[in-house]
This record gives structure tokens, sequence and C-alpha cells, in this order.
């Protein structure tokens, strides 16, 4: 026991000792922690992980919805189930490593046992900064990267495929992400005043994306970052396509959806849009993901000839290192330019 020189009150140890050496051990440590100011909190010692996660994400009232029901339910299932009941002051490294082992042993996922690692991670961080706990125990090397591996991208006829066996009210979405990088709740999130089609060229403009929720339901966000709020010009091939589309199934009205579950602007919800594209996959014979689509864009954007900076912008991303993969994609044919390049120097090179 010792008297805190902050709070003025007598702190008992956080447990007993079997020596009073021990004991002595600990007072003279902790002493020495007051005096470094390095002393934890000694009101919340025995304040579980549970506690204070379930604190913590409530206090974090910037999150979107979305992210927020994700936090909820990788805390729920993934976290707290196994830790807890945990003291924070006494969940170390070892505690943390076994049941990261678990979640792997398990079958989880690259990208959501990352996902669920980094935010174990921003938790303990948070639990440090406050003074309720000594250090952050997440310290497992490479444990926060996403390591999935890379999916191969769609081709060009692939992507046809899948536009010829969706259903018709979403054909021009498959080709706003496959010809433009749109993602899919940016497509959900477009109104017929986003699209500029008179004009030449003609433009989309991505300011917001739709989401559904279990909260709130359908909702509407603006862009994660800046760089995802951006006019694009459209090919006029996709221009023409979008101007049929708006024809046959959008309404007259400028806040009228671009992309609906039917006639009558009803919004399409996640059931809905999973069964068209479930659907389309099938027919079609191509086994990709929606936002595989992106990355044909990207493709398309580095086969045009456009900069690292203006693929960035394209793209809505934030930082080089997405749009970097694009450019990198390319090098996979350095030979077949090579080789190209050695036909058309030989077609033209003077008889010898």
């Amino acid at each position: 026991m010792y008297l805190h020189p902050a709070t003025r009150r007598r702190v008992t140890a956080p447990t007993t000792f079997s020596t009073k050496a021990e004991a002595a051990r600990w007072l003279a440590a902790t002493e020495t922690d007051l005096v470094r100011g390095d002393a934890l909190d000694p009101t919340r010692q025995t304040l579980t992980l549970a506690g204070y996660a379930q604190t913590w994400l409530a206090d974090k009232t910037s999150l979107r919805p979305k992210t927020q029901e994700v936090y909820t339910y990788l805390l729920r299932v993934h976290i707290l189930s196994a830790l807890g009941d945990y003291q924070l002051s006494r969940l170390d490294s070892g505690t943390v490593r076994s049941w990261y082992g678990e979640l792997r042993s398990n079958g989880l996922s690259d990208a959501s046992a990352a996902k669920t690692y980094r935010l174990l991670r921003q938790i303990c961080q948070a639990a440090v900064d406050d003074r309720l706990m000594r250090e952050n125990p997440c310290r497992i090397k490479g444990a926060a990267a996403d390591r999935s591996s890379e999916r191969r991208i769609p081709t060009l006829a692939e992507v046809d495929l899948l536009t010829q066996s969706i259903e018709p009210r979403y054909r021009a979405m498959v080709l706003l992400a496959a010809h433009a990088g749109l993602r899919k709740g940016e497509c959900f999130g477009l109104a017929r005043r986003h699209l500029n089609l008179k004009t030449r060229p003609a433009t989309v403009t991505v300011e917001r994306s739709r989401a559904e929720t279990d909260s709130h339901g359908m909702i509407f966000q603006p862009p994660k970052t800046t760089a995802g709020a951006r006019t694009l010009a459209l090919p006029e091939s996709l221009a023409a396509e979008l101007d049929q589309h708006l024809k046959a199934w959008v309404e007259r009205d400028a806040e009228a959806l671009v992309f609906t579950a039917s006639h009558s602007g009803d919004t399409p919800t996640k059931a809905v849009w999973r069964r068209a594209w479930d659907k389309a996959r099938e027919t079609s014979g191509v086994d990709c993901t929606f936002h595989d689509l992106r990355h044909v864009a990207g493709t398309l954007n580095a086969v045009a000839g456009a900069t690292l900076k203006e693929s960035m912008a394209r793209l809505g991303h934030a930082s080089p290192a997405a749009a970097l993969r694009y450019q990198h994609a390319m090098s996979s044919r350095d030979a077949e330019v090579a080789g190209a390049v050695d036909a058309l120097l030989r077609r033209t090179a003077p008889n010898q």
C-alpha cells in the first residue's frame, strides 16, 4: 500500500505477494514510477479490456456508421470473446500472441485478421495514453499488414460477359466501375444531377456514396478522403451507355437515383444487389468481385499512359500506393512491348 501523491488516497497493490521482499520490490518500483510520472491510474487498475473497449468505441463519435458496425462486430466476435475479461494492466504480449495465433488457426482471412489486430492495437494504445497500461502489448511484427494475395484483374472480354449477363438496370453500373473506376457505394450514390452528358467530354461527379447499415438503414455519406470527391471525364462509349440508361431507368428529377431496384425508383437493398450480381457472375462464368472491376479501370489508365498523379485522381486514391499497382501491372507486358518494338524496327530497317 502507498499514498498516491495526486489523489492523496492510499492505494493497495493489485495482487498479493508471497514474501515481504516481493512486496518491497513492488513498492520500490511503484515509487520510482511516481517520481518519473509513469505510474498507472490507481483508481482504474482493475478495469477490463471489455469495459474499456466499449467506452472507447462509444466515444468514437466521428466514425462512419458502417465503420462503427464493423468495429462492433470485430470486438464482439473476435476480441472480447477471448480477451474481454482480462484486466488491462495484466494483458501482456504473450497473451496477445496466443490470441492472434488462435485467430489464424481458426481460418480467419488475412484481411480480417489484420483488421482485427489493428483494432486491438488501437484500443491498447489509447489505454496506454490514458495511463491504464504501461506499454502496448500488440507487438507482433507484420500482423497489422493485409497480406491478401493479389487478385487477378478481369479482362475486357470478361467485363463484356458481365454486362451482357447482369440485369439491364445494372449494366451501366458495371461499365462505370470497369471503365471509370467508381466504387459500388459511389455508383449507388449517384443522382441524375451528377451526370453531365451534354458536354464534351461528358463527366460524372462523385461527391457521396450510399451504404446500408443495420442501425441507420440506407445512408448517404461523403467520401472517406478528399481525394474521393472528384469529377471524371468519361469515354464517349460509356457516356452513350449512360445516356441510354437515364432514358430507360431514371426519373427526370435532378435528385433521382441513377441505379435503383425498379422503375419506381426504389433503393436497391444489399440483398437485391447481391442477387443480381451473383446471378451475373454465375451466368457469365466470370469469378470476380465488383471491386475487381476498379482494377480494370486502373489498368486501362496505365495502358492509356496516365501518370501516377492522373491515375490517383481518376480512381480517388489519397496515396500513390494503390495507384502504383497498375503501373506495376504494366511491367508484366515489358517483353511483349519489346517484341512489338523489335518487329516494328525490322519492318522499317533498310535492306542490308
